[in-house]
């Protein structure tokens, strides 16, 4: 959590600080709220990637989630364990496992949005809707520059 006392007086370092303290206060509520559903943040993105994009095999799933193929394959048995995403072996120009979002995952995900809405909620409770619209443009501004920051560095 953030702690006032162990400010800097360097603004770039505060603004550095303050991204990260926000950042793991987002991540410690969004997990917390994820495990209350029996999910983690793999499980989320894979149900969402499912959800927006339909069904993938397991390489594609991997690709998309930007997650290696051993753990999709794992939080993809995890998730058909519960009911929330049907494995199916398809035999086209080969045999691969597709995996589909079910009826009972496209509710999970639904809940968790609004759990993530709840987190979002809590966060900028201080904030106007209109600081809170300037704040996700100015988030969004500050992670693609981030994006080729990390691109450039590689």
């Amino acid at each position: 959590m953030y702690d006032r006392g162990s400010e800097t007086s360097n603004p770039s370092e505060q603004t550095v600080q303050l991204l990260v303290a926000a950042g793991r206060a987002a991540d410690s509520l969004m997990t917390d709220r994820l495990s209350g559903h029996g999910l983690s943040p793999l499980h989320r993105s894979v149900l969402r990637t499912l959800a927006e994009l339909g069904p993938h095999a397991l390489p594609d799933l991997a690709t998309q989630t930007g997650l290696p193929s051993a753990d999709v394959s794992q939080v993809t048995d995890v998730l058909s364990s519960q009911g929330l995403v049907q494995v199916m072996v398809v035999n086209i120009g080969g045999r691969q496992e597709v995996v589909t979002l079910t009826p009972a995952g496209a509710a999970a995900l639904a809940s968790v949005q609004d759990d993530m809405k709840s987190v979002q909620d809590v966060l900028l409770a201080s904030l106007t809707k209109g600081e809170r619209t300037q704040l996700h443009y100015l988030l969004r501004r500050v992670c693609a520059t981030a994006a080729r920051a990390r691109g450039v560095q590689s």
